[in-house]
């Protein structure tokens, strides 16, 4: 048991909802057009769940924090209806057109205002996979980071995890505190209460922005990107589209052909000349193209 009492922050994040949406009307479900729902991500409410526990055992602090617009108090009021303690929103329009790095200034420096004794999140992104942004803000704080964990135990100065290793092994690893924790869904979220449901309502949310942070604006969105955005994407040249495969094909080569988008490239055209019509036929090409006078 740790000789502190444990604060920890939780990242919680939102993806979108793998279902379709569905409308119900009189001939049964139907598909709506107004697009995917976004849900909070599963594995970062199953390292919610794992702070919460920790709060019921060892009396730890939980705060939950949401990088993003408006539509994330909702996230942050569910965690208080879970039993966070605390839930903080971050959000500037100058993250705007912003890279991975970028946004991992961000929570380094939420990180470093805070100074959690433990970072919880989810290991990856349900619709995106992995996401390199809290590993990023782990390493620009030199705070070990534990990945793929299915369960944790606080010891006196350390945290001792078993993570997911290779072929469905299991992994015992220790790190010091302070350390980022990154867990798999492994843990199932509570269910709040309707009382918990209906006080949640009201729960207060920290509205932090820049301000807040001391950063300055040329470090986080487009301008703090580490890669740039491209302006703008060059199509394949003159493609042909196949509506269906062709039957004869065999069923390799008609996967390919759907995986391709039904786009085969143009049979290209040998032309055989000599050298010196070689050249005359470049230079025409270059004349006409304004390349040469």
């Amino acid at each position: 048991m740790p000789d502190n009492k444990l604060d920890i922050l939780v990242l919680l994040r939102e993806t979108n909802d793998p279902r379709p949406p569905a409308g119900v009307t009189s001939r049964g479900a139907a598909i709506s057009d107004r697009g995917l729902r976004r849900i909070p991500n599963p594995a970062d409410l199953a390292a919610l769940e794992e702070a919460l526990h920790l709060k019921d055992t060892l009396g730890a602090s939980v705060t939950a924090l949401a990088i993003g617009p408006k539509r994330m108090d909702d996230t942050l009021r569910l965690a208080s209806s879970m039993g966070s303690d605390r839930g903080i929103r971050f959000w500037d329009h100058g993250m705007d057109g912003g890279d991975d790095v970028a946004d991992a200034r961000v929570l380094a420096r939420i990180v470093k205002i805070l100074s959690p004794t433990l970072l919880f999140t989810g290991s990856a992104l349900t619709d995106r996979g992995n996401d390199p942004v809290p590993a990023l803000a782990a390493a620009a704080l030199q705070m070990p980071c534990i990945n793929a964990a299915v369960s944790l135990i606080p010891k006196a100065g350390q945290v001792e995890a078993q993570r997911k290793s290779d072929r469905g092994a299991r992994q015992t690893v220790s790190a010091p505190l302070p350390c980022a924790v990154f867990f798999e869904e492994v843990r199932t979220p509570r269910y709040p209460s309707v009382d918990a449901v209906t006080d949640a309502v009201s729960a207060a949310v920290e509205l932090w922005n820049l301000t807040n942070l001391g950063l300055p604006f040329w470090e986080i969105g487009a301008t703090g990107a580490y890669l740039t955005a491209a302006d703008y994407g060059v199509p394949r040249p003159d493609p042909v589209r196949v509506v269906t495969p062709d039957p004869k094909l065999p069923a390799f080569e008609r996967i390919l052909s759907l995986l391709s988008g039904g786009i085969k490239a143009r049979e290209s055209k040998l032309h055989t000349l000599s050298a010196d019509d070689t050249v005359k036929g470049l230079l025409q090409i270059f004349r006409e193209e304004g390349l040469t006078p």
